[in-house]
């Protein structure tokens, strides 16, 4: 049977993945700050794994890669890393969702005399800032679940003015979303040699901050349907 790790960012993440999964909920593992008890499903597709990982792409590729080396050596090895939760969206309006051709770190870099005033790590002759994801499973989820397909950012620092909304695309063309853990899940997989991916429901928009036009349970909602339809057939 297959084995699936899903990691979020927060507990309501979690548990809208899990809504309609039958999950039940773990202990902890680990002493790990920030990792929260797993929830663990056995669905059609296989056995689905779910933690609150924490917000950010450090926490989340730290909690990626301990549950993953656990379960190694547990002989229990996961298939598939997914990182899952809600996200701004460029193009994209409130409900949809997105499932990640790669994850990219938006703001990997150093503050230059580039036009733009920033220059990425790979530029810089360091650093990885693009991680491709399992291109037929981001395909297979995104059919099942009726995602669109493309590249999501990963940020530290959600982007809350029209400049810096622009900043985004003019350094990432086509790029469709952000969140906050992917690009981390993403390092955490490339070290484990895992499967990656990626899935966003979006809940606003990408640009000024504007708290009162976020849709956040309709976002969950989307999230908690594309899980339940991800998971009920093999992948």
């Amino acid at each position: 049977m297959s084995r699936m790790l899903v990691v979020t960012a927060v507990e309501a993440e979690r548990d809208a993945v899990c809504r309609y999964l039958g999950a039940e909920t773990g202990g902890v593992r680990g002493d790990l700050v920030g990792l929260t008890p797993v929830s663990i499903a056995q669905t059609p597709g296989g056995e689905v794994v779910v933690t609150a990982g924490g917000v950010g792409p450090a926490s989340a590729a730290a909690t990626t890669a301990l549950l993953a080396a656990t379960a190694a050596a547990e002989s229990s090895p996961f298939d598939l890393l997914v990182c899952a939760g809600i996200g701004g969206g460029f193009s994209i309006d409130p409900g949809e969702l997105v499932c990640a051709t790669a994850a990219l770190f938006g703001d990997l870099g150093a503050e230059t005399d580039a036009p733009d005033g920033f220059t990425s790590a790979p530029e810089l002759g360091f650093g990885v800032d693009n991680y491709p994801t399992a291109a037929t499973i981001s395909a297979e989820f995104a059919q099942r679940c009726g995602a669109v397909l493309g590249p999501i950012l990963t940020i530290t620092t959600v982007t809350g003015t029209a400049a810096t909304a622009s900043f985004r695309r003019r350094h990432h063309p086509g790029v469709l979303a952000e969140g906050m853990e992917g690009a981390g899940v993403a390092a955490a997989a490339a070290a484990t040699g895992s499967l990656f991916t990626e899935i966003r429901a979006i809940s606003n928009h990408v640009g000024p901050r504007n708290r009162d036009a976020w849709q956040i349970p309709r976002a969950l909602d989307a999230l908690a349907d594309a899980f339940a339809a991800i998971t009920a057939a093999p992948w």
